[in-house]
């Protein structure tokens, strides 16, 4: 996914805020060039978690051990000085270690909650598939209504919130593969892949004796990225570019090479993702490209390929790009 300028020309929309917008790249600017300090040769990966970040969604990244899948996060977290916690799933960890729990206090006679390890800004979750079904679970509710519930009390979770899961796809003795009901609670999904031989040798002259993100300073706070969020969902999406993601999502229900097509949710979240990307690139209306550019990242990992497919190595994102090539592509942004 690259962040590009659309010539397509838009409806008559709401008036968007100019200094908003331009508040919203410049912001965006900062916290990727911090981040580039960190993790070099990865801008597209970059740019698509800070596009989940501003559509409040959450990011699933699928690779290989020691590609940087969890100083992304973390790189993410201290650029924006917001809290991040690091959930290390195993199988022996409780649903109690992720939420939280009511423990009675002697002193006062009364029960006290202790915050579990979803209570941050940013939650790492590492090797999400390690842990069992019912440990992956307790993160559902929290995802999708960023609250959590213990012992009938609701607590909320603060804003911005974004879980960031990682797992290694090779390694599979000892894991539980994510439900589809788990899966299709993140936005999107990416593979960070290894770096070219200029970012390796870079990263050993710089990093090799000090880690990285001691030395990243803060360029932002919780609340701007707050206002940034507000910008975005105020960035206009034309009739016919929702029905063009209406198009693309409905072809993967129907689709003889996919035994389990996208949900609603998936066209809501690509929707949301959409605008996060305009908004990115300053503009205050949402185009056709904006849509296609995501719709891999977006789609890919809450569909099943059939068998058919699977054995003719045709894999979840050739079949989206597919999608996406199918559709068509309306006259107006």
């Amino acid at each position: 996914m690259t962040l590009q300028q659309n010539t397509a020309t838009s409806p008559e929309r709401p008036p968007q805020d100019d200094d908003a917008l331009a508040e919203v790249t410049a912001v965006v600017g900062q916290v990727r060039q911090a981040i580039e300090q960190v993790i070099e040769g990865k801008r597209s990966a970059i740019d698509l978690a800070l596009v989940v970040l501003l559509a409040e969604g959450h990011l699933l990244v699928e690779d290989v051990p020691g590609v940087v899948k969890t100083m992304l996060a973390k790189a993410i977290g201290r650029a924006i000085d917001c809290s991040v916690r690091r959930l290390q799933f195993t199988p022996d960890l409780l649903p109690s270690d992720i939420t939280g729990v009511s423990i009675f206090n002697q002193d006062t006679r009364e029960f006290e909650f202790k915050p579990g390890g979803i209570f941050a800004n940013i939650v790492v979750g590492d090797e999400i598939n390690r842990a069992s079904p019912k440990t992956q679970s307790a993160l559902l509710e929290s995802m999708e209504e960023r609250q959590v519930s213990v012992d009938g009390t609701t607590y909320l979770l603060e804003a911005p919130f974004m879980v960031v899961a990682t797992q290694n796809p090779i390694e599979m003795e000892g894991t539980y593969p994510l439900p589809e009901a788990q899966r299709d609670r993140f936005m999107a999904r990416i593979e960070m892949g290894y770096p070219t031989q200029a970012s390796e040798l870079e990263m050993l002259e710089h990093h090799g004796m000090t880690n990285p993100l001691d030395s990243l300073e803060p360029v932002t706070d919780a609340v701007t990225i707050g206002r940034l969020i507000s910008t975005v969902k105020d960035v206009y999406v034309a009739p016919a570019v929702k029905q063009y993601i209406v198009d693309i999502v409905g072809r993967t229900r129907d689709n003889r090479d996919l035994r389990l097509g996208a949900s609603p949710r998936a066209t809501l979240q690509l929707l949301r993702a959409a605008r996060a990307l305009a908004a990115m690139s300053g503009r205050d209306y949402v185009n056709p490209d904006d849509v296609a550019a995501l719709s891999v990242s977006v789609l890919a990992h809450r569909v099943l390929p059939s068998s058919e497919a699977a054995g003719g190595r045709r894999t979840s994102a050739d079949i989206i790009g597919d999608c996406v090539r199918a559709a068509p592509i309306p006259d107006h942004g």
